[in-house]
């Protein structure tokens, strides 16, 4: 007799599952929550709220700092005022803080010199001073997202995730004798490896959805095209007998669930269809959007998901690696990003780089949009019951500044957070901030993060 989902235990940690797929359910009310003991917490910590609810983490990062007069709001205190780099956050303010005086002394110059855009990714994370050079002797320092998922990360399908929209360079000389290795990873799971994030939206998929190994899943990716299939139709039955068990409205969150992940699908079989687009630097892996835009919302859609299914609880995305010199002529711009930051105070350079930072805030903003309205096991929203910081490892861009970095955070930790605030530390190490956040992901017996002092206590 066949196996069906109707004759299997039903919980959180329920998957559709098929040839080669493996696909992981959303939270449903029909569902039995997962006690601690049953996610093996026991003498451990555990990132969830004071429902239950699973409590995530997340590091976006953007690149070469920002415009200081259009990050920053007007004052301190509570009923936020959303500068103009900040203003395609308006929809979900009451779920942000930013945070001033937070600061990466060790990515400062010191006596290392030339080399600002390596040393703000690689301490970003980290806090430490990372080793100046470009051969195989990296060293940094491990990330806190790794701390995290090294603690915790046994509960989730994955421990953490990475991702990216930028190549991943892991040796070679990219910024004034310092490795590749520094800008384009934000993890690093100890001093001398850091962790490759995935930059190609079809691996991301297969290993998301795939069952099996890395094999199994180009294995079955193989078939499924052969066949001309997706890979829900080899969870169909499934589905269909799990529909039978359902309320409602779990029905409705299902078929509404399984629509976005045929959806991402289809986005991705599109970009795969004109192959990889030129590129006079590099080849771009088959299945990259052409346009960063839809790119950078095709990866946010996915890592969406992620956290909707309880895939990971940790993740960290590089939207774009340190020092990028992209162009935009989605809005117009043709000089390069890098290029523009060092505008030597010339007013329409300026102006172009505040457009650029605004961007990457809208792209920000509509997966927050998105996370806000995915309701979580307890009833609140995704985005509640979630830490999204957004920040750069570079403060201003000119001068190539480490202090009073450009941070803000997004959503309220499941009520535990205070929201809707601008926020100023002083000058406090980004490191106790860092320390922080894990303390409230549950990590345990950590008393130091690179330059960290302490904790800060007002978040």
């Amino acid at each position: 007799m066949k196996s069906s989902i109707l004759n299997r235990p039903f919980n959180r940690r329920s998957f559709l599952r098929g040839l080669g797929a493996a696909i992981a359910l959303p939270s449903m009310e029909t569902m039995k929550p997962l006690s601690v003991m049953a996610e093996g917490a026991a003498g451990r910590g555990l990132a969830t709220t004071a429902t239950g609810a699973p409590l995530r983490l997340a590091f976006v990062y953007f690149p070469n700092g920002a415009i200081q007069n259009h990050w920053w709001p007007g004052k301190q205190g509570n009923d936020l005022q959303l500068p103009q780099t900040l203003s395609p956050l308006a929809a979900v303010k009451h779920r942000l803080q930013v945070l001033g005086g937070l600061d990466h002394v060790n990515a400062t110059p010191g006596p290392d010199g030339a080399g600002d855009h390596a040393r703000a990714s690689g301490t970003f994370l980290t806090g430490v001073r990372v080793k100046k050079t470009a051969g195989a002797d990296i060293k940094a320092g491990i990330s806190i997202d790794q701390v995290i998922a090294n603690q915790m990360g046994h509960v989730t399908r994955f421990p953490s995730l990475e991702l990216s929209c930028d190549m991943v360079r892991k040796s070679g000389n990219c910024d004034s004798g310092y490795s590749c290795a520094y800008q384009y990873n934000l993890a690093w799971r100890s001093e001398t490896q850091p962790v490759p994030p995935e930059p190609n939206p079809r691996l991301y998929f297969e290993r998301l959805f795939g069952a099996g190994a890395a094999n199994e899943r180009h294995e079955s990716l193989l078939k499924r095209r052969a066949q001309q299939k997706s890979i829900l139709d080899f969870v169909l039955e499934e589905s269909r007998d799990l529909n039978r068990k359902l309320t409602y409205r779990d029905k409705d969150k299902l078929n509404g669930y399984l629509e976005s992940v045929r959806a991402i699908e289809k986005r991705i079989e599109q970009a795969e269809r004109f192959g990889a687009p030129p590129d006079p630097q590099r080849d771009a892996p088959v299945g990259i959007p052409e346009s960063l835009d839809n790119y950078l919302e095709l990866m946010f859609d996915m890592l969406a998901l992620t956290f909707e299914t309880d895939s990971t609880r940790v993740a960290t995305f590089l939207m774009q690696n340190e020092g990028s010199n992209r162009p935009f002529p989605e809005i117009g711009i043709s000089e390069g990003h890098h290029y523009l930051t060092h505008h030597r105070s010339q007013q329409d350079m300026m102006d172009k780089v505040a457009l650029i930072d605004q961007w990457y805030v809208t792209r920000f903003a509509r997966f927050l949009e998105k996370l806000e309205a995915m309701q979580d096991s307890d009833g609140h929203s995704v985005l509640h019951n979630s830490m999204i910081v957004y920040g750069s490892g570079n403060s201003d861009g000119n001068r190539h500044t480490h202090v009073n970095l450009p941070v803000l955070m997004a959503g309220s930790g499941g009520g535990s957070l205070q929201t809707d605030r601008f926020h100023h530390y002083g000058e406090t190490p980004m490191s106790n901030f860092l320390l922080t956040l894990g303390d409230r992901m549950g990590m345990q017996g950590v008393d130091r993060l690179g330059d960290s002092t302490g904790r800060v206590s007002n978040v």
